[in-house]
């Protein structure tokens, strides 16, 4: 018989990543990091776009792709030398697909993602597969050679993915994952129900 080992988590962890004591803590978190998504997404999404990006275009991200092929194409101007700020060539091969044809896709996608990780996170629904999507668009950003807010977006998302059990104590979430529970063990809405043999 195989002996069952049993690591625990450090005690500060299971604090911040486990208790009900620490969800206070992620809800101001959320709340910001939300607000921060939803507005960036809700002005791509309106056309009133502020900041670096406005010379790019001041139109709905869901109309034209203009603003996102400008950002590549800015992005693409940084991707020479040895120390470029788009330093990995397959990430400056796909800011060129969307320059050349991919924007018109992925433009709509980006401003509606941004605003619906942003509404997730400020309602505590799903908050670590938010902050996960949430985390991948930061990095793209990233990617492409724009740091500004990203680092510090990154670091709150991936403690949000962490905290994944208590993130959204102060949410949707405190009656939504024990509905439906994890992939490892369903929740009450999708639990199977023992079947009872019928004798004959």
């Amino acid at each position: 018989m195989k002996e069952t080992v049993h690591i625990e988590e450090p005690k500060v962890a299971r604090y911040f990543f486990a208790s009900r004591a620490a969800a206070p803590i992620w809800l101001v978190a959320r709340i910001w990091l939300g607000y921060q998504w939803l507005h960036a997404g809700w002005e791509k999404i309106t056309g009133t776009e502020s900041g670096w990006h406005w010379a790019f275009t001041s139109q709905s991200w869901l109309k034209t792709s203009a603003g996102l092929k400008g950002f590549a194409g800015f992005a693409l101007t940084n991707a020479k030398g040895p120390h470029a700020a788009v330093n990995y060539g397959w990430y400056a091969a796909f800011l060129r697909w969307i320059e050349r044809s991919g924007a018109g896709f992925l433009a709509p996608v980006i401003a509606l993602g941004e605003a619906l990780i942003g509404v997730a996170l400020l309602l505590g629904l799903f908050t670590a597969i938010a902050a996960f999507f949430g985390g991948m668009l930061t990095m793209s950003f990233g990617l492409a050679g724009v740091a500004g807010v990203n680092p510090l977006f990154f670091l709150v998302e991936v403690v949000l993915i962490l905290a994944w059990r208590n993130a959204g104590y102060y949410g949707l979430d405190r009656y939504v994952l024990p509905a439906l529970g994890t992939p490892w063990r369903p929740g009450m809405l999708v639990q199977r129900e023992p079947r009872v043999a019928i004798a004959a």
